[in-house]
């Protein structure tokens, strides 16, 4: 069985927007692979050798192939998931973080229930506490649980003087 080359020849425009596709960062995995498909193949690549390298089902490849030959680039992006569009947008989260961080300064203590609240009351946005927390440690976020403490706040001077009783109701014991 002889492999053929697909024979996807580009042009000068083509490669130079294939080029700057492959080297944008907020591209999505899928869309990459395609784009890779079709960088593998204008250099001469069979769809087994494509699938070989890129660790793909040759049908996956081909796919993509058929997907850009018939629509483009353009073609070649994901298509809108189905469901209910999400209740919260990135620019919410950054305000969040920039609250949280303006806090962080000033020495301010949140829980996640009071940050749900908090995006609920000032950018009407409504997230779940739990949701909340997954989307905050997506962005790098960390903390530890508070302690139940009311230490910082105790007074040296009644604390001395509460010793001192205490060991003198020890001597009359």
């Amino acid at each position: 069985m002889v492999m053929k080359p697909l024979g996807l020849e580009l042009s000068t425009q083509p490669v130079a927007e294939l080029r700057r596709r492959l080297k944008c960062r907020d591209l999505v995995p899928n869309e990459r692979m395609r784009l890779d498909c079709v960088r593998l193949a204008a250099q001469g690549r069979t769809a087994p050798q494509i699938a070989s390298i890129l660790d793909k089902h040759v049908v996956t490849v081909r796919k993509a192939l058929h997907r850009f030959l018939d629509g483009g680039f353009e073609a070649l992006a994901d298509a809108a998931r189905p469901g209910h569009p999400p209740r919260w947008g990135r620019e919410d989260l950054d305000a969040l973080e920039a609250m949280l961080d303006e806090a962080a300064v000033r020495g301010e203590i949140w829980t996640l229930p009071a940050l749900a609240e908090w995006l609920r009351r000032e950018r009407g946005v409504v997230l779940d506490s739990s949701w909340l927390s997954v989307l905050l440690h997506r962005d790098g976020f960390r903390w530890k649980r508070t302690r139940d403490s009311i230490r910082h706040q105790a007074d040296p001077a009644l604390q001395a003087a509460a010793w001192a009783r205490l060991e003198g109701l020890r001597l009359y014991g």
